[in-house]
């Protein structure tokens, strides 16, 4: 996502059609409320949970939190100007949804500068307010109560619908997983022929990393990270990842996938959060807390440490 184009964290919602268009703000905002719950309306410190889409004026999706399948919360700071994105925010409601029409061009005149990469006039979010817990500054404690409460159920629903995605994942792509004793999936798509790795051998891989909406969020791959526009050009060249089995440089599920690989193979790894980011998921990334995730993986070379043993058994799957 581009720097400063959205200064909160965001998740899940789907577009609403304007009903009888667009009306005008300050600074050039446009804004329509599709549905309007009553309600207190969102006041500067407030918590909010709410899900968004950001798209050019262009039609270009620049970001779709349904993709990541949570919504997303942040402290209403006090908006940079009247008529930016929290601006319009305050002036909706716990249930409310609406589409908020940011002139980028106004923005920059007050201040905000324009996201780097994005063309065209406006950036168009579409919103919907989840959950508002309202600021009492004589009840900070209970304020702060609140909250904890919130993401402690926000967790364990989580949790729950966590096993529900895996099984609707596989049911839904019609495949054929290997389920292993620590709850790792795994699809064969190419049975290797050559070594098959053990702990300390050095192995090198191509790998693609999505979520089960089938969002990308990391590859080795150049022409795959084009293809789902997350190729970022700052970041070290797009090549195989070389690592040693057992270091714990990457997820407990991804060494061992490529533990039941042999050199040549391709699988398709299917990680519960328990051998991915478990229950606190990647702060700062899209991968929240119980977040299931889909590997990719092309084991293309095995290199043996020295005195490597023989390799042990597979481990049985679970029937």
């Amino acid at each position: 996502m581009k720097k400063g184009l959205l200064m909160i964290t965001v998740a899940a919602l789907g577009f609403a059609a304007c009903k009888g268009g667009l009306q005008k703000g300050p600074a050039g905002l446009m804004y329509s409320i599709h549905e309007d719950a009553k309600g207190d309306s969102i006041k500067e410190g407030d918590f909010i949970s709410l899900n968004i889409i950001a798209k050019t004026d262009g039609d270009s999706v620049l970001y779709n939190s349904y993709e990541l399948g949570r919504a997303s919360q942040t402290f209403v700071p006090k908006p940079m100007y009247d008529g930016d994105l929290f601006y319009a925010v305050k002036m909706l409601t716990k249930g409310d949804s609406a589409t908020i029409k940011i002139d980028l061009d106004s923005a920059e005149k007050k201040g905000q500068p324009r996201p780097q990469g994005i063309k065209g006039k406006y950036v168009i979010y579409t919103v919907k307010i989840e959950d508002v817990i309202h600021k009492d500054s004589t009840k900070q404690e209970e304020f702060q109560a609140k909250i904890e409460t919130f993401f402690k159920a926000e967790g364990e629903k989580a949790k729950k619908i966590e096993v529900v995605k895996i099984k609707q994942y596989v049911e839904d792509n019609k495949l054929k997983a290997t389920v292993l004793p620590s709850g790792l999936q795994m699809v064969t798509l190419t049975e290797g022929k050559g070594e098959q790795p053990v702990a300390g051998d050095s192995v090198q891989v191509n790998y693609t990393g999505k979520l089960i909406s089938g969002k990308v969020f990391d590859t080795s791959l150049e022409d795959v990270a084009k293809k789902e526009k997350i190729f970022n050009p700052a970041r070290v060249p797009y090549t195989t990842l070389n690592l040693i089995i057992g270091r714990g440089n990457v997820i407990p599920g991804f060494d061992e996938g490529v533990l039941q690989m042999k050199k040549g193979g391709k699988s398709t790894l299917i990680i519960p959060s328990s051998l991915g980011y478990g229950d606190q998921g990647m702060p700062g990334g899209m991968i929240g807390p119980f977040t299931p995730l889909i590997f990719e993986i092309e084991l293309v070379n095995v290199i043996k440490k020295s005195g490597t043993p023989p390799p042990p058994a597979p481990v049985a799957p679970i029937k």
